[in-house]
């Protein structure tokens, strides 16, 4: 069952980009311009994204009527606004509160954190290439062969979540290696090759004619789901 968010943003290309993100990463996602109809559609989702700023009600409004329509619905703030007081006025309702610009690792890691505490739908164990199994959950991966936990690294593991955030998308070993060693790729560098080689070692059945991690040469690489 893929999580169910309201969205709720009059900025057409924020909105349309971060829907498009959070639908990649397995959300579904209703979109509103406005704060109009929102306190009865936020009954139907598990969670809420917020703009404060909005034509007609502002954001901080809207909060408040959503909070009292939906109390156990957990809200995220979205804002330009960096002052402490309306931070501490957002979160006088709202259970957290996100400034722009922001990345979108950065808002899916904040909502995965808010569903849980909420006791909202438990992530779906992901299978790959129908052998491998990863609770993501509880950040452990399965051989269904064997039903034995396959003990990662802790490199292999940030590959491999990064992979899973990024379903489906083909990702350059650039990005990859930016967002894993938090530091510039230097052109010809060859880490990122070798742990992906050992960590396909312990995922596919065949290392050598990969299923799981798919290489595009000269590009990068993608896990299809």
């Amino acid at each position: 069952m893929k999580r169910s968010v309201l969205y709720i943003e009059d900025n057409e290309k924020i909105g349309s980009w971060v829907k498009e993100e959070l639908e990649q990463r397995g959300f579904s996602v209703q979109w509103l311009l406005s704060g109009e109809g929102a306190d009865e559609a936020v009954k139907q989702h598990e969670i809420v994204i917020l703009d404060i700023m909005l034509p007609g009600l502002d954001g901080f409004t809207v909060g408040k009527r959503l909070k009292k329509a939906a109390p156990a619905v957990p809200i995220l703030l979205l804002s330009a606004r960096t002052s402490i007081d309306d931070k501490v006025e957002g979160l006088q309702f709202a259970d957290d509160y996100l400034t722009k610009p922001f990345h979108t690792d950065e808002l899916v890691a904040r909502l995965e954190v808010l569903i849980r505490r909420s006791g909202g739908t438990r992530p779906e164990r992901i299978v790959l290439a129908d052998h491998i199994e990863v609770d993501p959950e509880a950040q452990m991966v399965y051989d269904k062969r064997t039903g034995e936990e396959i003990i990662l690294t802790g490199k292999q593991h940030q590959i491999l979540m990064y992979f899973l955030r990024h379903p489906n998308q083909v990702l350059p070993k650039e990005q990859i290696y930016e967002a894993i060693w938090n530091e510039a790729y230097i052109t010809g560098d060859k880490t990122l090759m070798v742990h992906i080689r050992r960590l396909r070692q312990k995922l596919e059945r065949y290392p050598n004619s990969p299923e799981i991690i798919e290489t595009l040469k000269g590009i990068g690489y993608r896990v299809k789901l």
